[in-house]
This record gives structure tokens, C-alpha cells and sequence, in this order.
């Protein structure tokens, strides 16, 4: 069984990415993936912090943006506790790691920067929107809480594996799969003239993420739905 990557994205202290390692390291993670973080990395904050989960961060991979992150992931779930208006399955940890068990391949857990969270793009190319069910009146959560709270999740589901779920006609579709799709798809429609408002372009674009992701798709079932739309491009036949 794989166990889920956890991905910070623009982390803002050396301190909190040592302790989000060792938070992954008590339950288990070892999977560390880095967005942008703001101080730069290496940083040497995150050692002492991090209290002996050195290879956590020994083994942390960079990455400029979310989408390159999770490209080689099967399904992705974004941590927050806003409401954002989007047609996502909405889980707890708890519910996300049964369904990642059940799933099997690979999945991965975004953590916004300490501040300010998640933005909304960030939000859409995730599958699911995991929140911690906290105390509404307080729903403040420091970024090693929010990950070992998940971690913890993950490492008390091993005792019970459920059966992993036969996905159709192959292996769920990766993140890379979703994005060439997307960008063909998004540059068909430009061709077309469907983005008629340049300030509803992004929300629009969004939408169409957000329905394609809950359908789940196959790796198979992506290569079908681009030659459709190859297809559609070319010139009527005479």
C-alpha cells in the first residue's frame, strides 16, 4: 500500500516544514513535496525543527507550482476549511484514507501556506476538499496540525485494509493526464470562441476541471476523450 504525499505549498517558515516532517515521520509519511516555499530550500530552520525526521527532509523533492507537484498522482485532495464554491466531494480524513486505501495507486494531500490556505486554482485541480471537523466558533489549525491530524488518519486505517477498489478498463487517470487534457481542451474552446468574457474565463475553466475530475477518469478513458476532440477541430468532411 502507498502511502499518501503530503505537499506544502508555499510554506512561510524552515520551522513549520520541520515540524509538518515530523509530524509525517510519528504516523508514518515519508513522502515530502515542496511548492515554492517562501524562504527558499534548503532551509536550515527546518532541521531543529523537524527533531530527528531528517530523512523526510532529506528526501523533500521542489517544485515550482501545484501542477507539477502532482502530476504522477492519481487523485488529490486539497486541505481547507473555506467554503469555496466548487462541485467537490467534501471528506474528512477519515474518509479521505478509507477512500485512498480502497482506491490504491497514488494519492497526495495539499497543505496551503500558513497565512492564507489554498487559493481557488490551487483548489481545482485537486479532486476532493478534505476539512478537519474542528470547533466552528475556532477552526484555527497550525500546518503540523493539519498534517498529522491526516497522517494520523492514514496509520490508524493499516490495521483495516478494505478490498481495493477494480477501476474500469485500467488504472486511474494521473494528474499529468488530466493536465494535457485540460490544456487541450482549453485551447479547442479558445479556437471556438466558447471563453466569450475574459473575466469569466478562470471560473469557467475551473467548472470544466471540477466536472471532468469527479468523473473519475481512466488513463484510457482521457486518450479516448482526446482524439474526440481532435477530432472535433478538424475541418467537416466535404
Amino acid at each position: 500500500m502507498t502511502s499518501p504525499v503530503i505537499v506544502l505549498v508555499r510554506p512561510q517558515l524552515g520551522e513549520n516544514i520541520g515540524k509538518a516532517a515530523r509530524a509525517m515521520l510519528n504516523f508514518g509519511l515519508t513522502e515530502l513535496r515542496l511548492v515554492a516555499p517562501r524562504d527558499g530550500w534548503p532551509n536550515p530552520a527546518a532541521g531543529p525543527a523537524a527533531s530527528g525526521a531528517d530523512a523526510v527532509l532529506d528526501g523533500a523533492r521542489l517544485f515550482d507550482d501545484v501542477a507539477a507537484a502532482i502530476a504522477d498522482l492519481g487523485h488529490v485532495y486539497a486541505a481547507t476549511v473555506r467554503p469555496r464554491g466548487m462541485a467537490k466531494p467534501v471528506v474528512t480524513p477519515e474518509q479521505a484514507v478509507r477512500e485512498m486505501r480502497a482506491a490504491g495507486g497514488r494519492s497526495g494531500i495539499l497543505f496551503g501556506a500558513e497565512r492564507s490556505g489554498l487559493d481557488n486554482d490551487e483548489v481545482a485541480l485537486a479532486d476532493s476538499i478534505l476539512t478537519i471537523p474542528v470547533n466552528p466558533a475556532f477552526s484555527s489549525l497550525n500546518l503540523a496540525q493539519a498534517v498529522i491530524i491526516a497522517a494520523y488518519e492514514w496509520h490508524k486505517a493499516g490495521a483495516v485494509v478494505p478490498p481495493r477498489r477494480e477501476t474500469r478498463g485500467g488504472p486511474p487517470a494521473s494528474k499529468a493526464d488530466y493536465q494535457g487534457l485540460y490544456a487541450q481542451l482549453e485551447e479547442a474552446l479558445e479556437a471556438r470562441g466558447y471563453f466569450r468574457s475574459a473575466a469569466r474565463k478562470p471560473v469557467q475553466i475551473r467548472s470544466l476541471r471540477t466536472l471532468l475530475q469527479n468523473a473519475r477518469l481512466t488513463a484510457q478513458e482521457i486518450r479516448t476523450l482526446r482524439g474526440v476532440i481532435k477530432t472535433l477541430t478538424w475541418p467537416p468532411k466535404p
